[in-house]
């Protein structure tokens, strides 16, 4: 199936006629996966015999496409908007994002769309939780249980089944399948009757109450600092957020996928057997685990009562992604690490007297009386002593830049918990970074080392604005 060679700047297109389309695959030898052997054309192959079970997930949704352009070694990018020149029979559709922006994203309904967009350098595949039908109410909650630095496989499969349970107790129905990575995400197929912030509450809800029944395994707690064991990531439910779908090829070296799962297959898989090698004969001799997820969808109403509840017991929503606009009801979106504490001697609201109108009406002084002095400035009070001690372009220079830091604080280093090292996949609205940060709790306070300017210091911002100077000709400007 699989095969490698060097790509020659001439090399012929392959022409494939997929259901009655021509689909050109440029540079078919183009390596894709080097330790595995798998070319471009491997890569469009697979998604072509496992071509039915990958559409349940992408099937009239607008896809984010998330293009490895030179291959699963190299950097991604996002690309939401419909690349010129598709063919006439690629549909799009325009969504709108809590920017305001819009963008006109591709639509794939066919496996000539599938082998299309593979072309394209996407082994992953990215749709949103809506149909084009209705952009504003999503038919898909997703539970996405994210596990933290050192948490063993055995303690995602425990989650997943608590979660199942918490589904189950509230009238819902949902497949499960391997995140390809480390994780686990189960797909529950709803009625589109809500939008998106209620549907990210009922994830909300879902999440604390999986919380609830395993304490030590799962949290819900959204920053990094406070986590522990498996998160159950309820933003994933917000708009404009997507997840990777079933039968992705995710960028390991070993060319892993998103594989559906049956249930009583969750307790015993194993995330490394599922790959491009044997998943296409897995779908041929059992079919598509996840065939039925269409066939019925659930109503929220049980979820949502279960928020209502955890409203009325004091707990509020949770914090948003940062790029979110600001909600009603919503706690502090800032890192505990980050928090102000009120001056010495007071609360947060001391010397807001004269501010409010306490002494009269709003704006009257009283000229009897002695200024009040000015209000103490808040300070930033510590919770977690953090210090970034990377930012990169890619995770293997982030990783560098750790063992760059540990090499230079050695005795800091010794004393570090699994979980003391936080790694961020960041994202901009078209690139992607890697941020690394270290939590010093276990590191005596007079022992700590001070924050350093973070090596490697990539910084997206400057990288976009290079760009955005550069004359037109330049070739960095060159069109990806």
């Amino acid at each position: 199936m699989l095969r490698s060679a060097a790509v020659a700047k001439d090399e012929a297109p392959e022409i494939l006629t997929i259901d009655g389309r021509e689909v050109r695959v440029t540079h078919p030898s183009k390596p894709y996966f080097t330790a595995a052997k798998v070319t471009k054309l491997d890569l469009v192959r697979y998604f072509l015999a496992v071509g039915e079970g990958a559409l349940r997930g992408i099937r009239d949704r607008p896809i984010v496409l998330k293009r490895f352009v030179d291959g699963a070694e190299s950097e991604a990018f996002y690309q939401k908007r419909a690349p010129p020149g598709r063919p006439e029979w690629i549909r799009t559709t325009t969504l709108r994002f809590p920017s305001g922006r819009t963008a006109e994203e591709v639509v794939v309904d066919d496996t000539a769309g599938l082998a299309w967009i593979a072309n394209l350098g996407c082994i992953e595949l990215h749709p949103h939780a809506v149909r084009t039908g209705d952009l504003d109410r999503p038919d898909e909650l997703r539970v996405d249980l994210d596990p933290g630095p050192g948490v063993e496989w055995e303690d995602v499969r425990r989650v997943a089944e608590v979660a199942r349970a918490v589904l189950d107790d509230h009238g819902l129905q949902g497949f499960p399948k391997t995140s390809g990575s480390r994780g686990m995400h189960i797909i529950v197929r709803i009625e589109p009757r809500w939008g998106f912030d209620e549907v990210r509450r009922a994830a909300l809800a879902l999440a604390r109450e999986v919380e609830r029944r395993a304490p030590t395994l799962a949290t819900s707690k959204w920053w990094k600092e406070e986590r522990h064991g498996v998160f159950l990531d309820y933003n994933q439910n917000a708009k404009d957020r997507t997840t990777c779908s079933a039968y992705s090829v995710r960028p390991l070296p070993d060319a892993r996928v998103s594989a559906p799962l049956r249930w009583d297959e969750v307790g015993t898989c194993n995330p490394a057997d599922f790959t491009m090698f044997t998943v296409p004969n897995r779908y041929r001799e059992l079919g598509d685990p996840h065939a039925e997820s269409d066939a019925v969808a659930y109503s929220l109403e049980k979820l949502l009562e279960l928020a209502a509840r955890d409203d009325a017991a004091g707990l509020g929503d949770a914090p948003w992604p940062p790029h979110y606009e600001k909600k009603a009801g919503e706690a502090p979106r800032v890192q505990p690490s980050r928090k102000k504490k009120a001056p010495a001697g007071g609360d947060a609201t001391a010397g807001l007297a004269s501010e409010t109108g306490e002494a009269g009406e709003a704006g009257e002084v009283d000229a009897t009386k002695a200024p009040k002095p000015p209000r103490a400035r808040k300070t930033r009070e510590s919770t977690m002593p953090l210090v970034i001690v990377a930012n990169a372009k890619k995770k293997d220079d982030a990783l560098a830049g750790l063992e760059r830091w540990k090499t230079r604080h050695p005795a800091a280093a010794a004393l570090l918990a699994i979980d003391d090292v936080l790694v961020d996949s960041m994202r901009g609205r078209s690139s992607s970074w890697t941020r690394i940060r270290v939590n010093l709790r276990h590191v005596p306070e007079a022992e700590r080392p001070p924050q350093e300017t973070p090596d490697p210091d990539y910084d997206p911002k400057v990288e976009w604005m290079k760009l955005s100077l550069a004359s037109p000709d330049d070739p960095s400007r060159k069109s990806r």
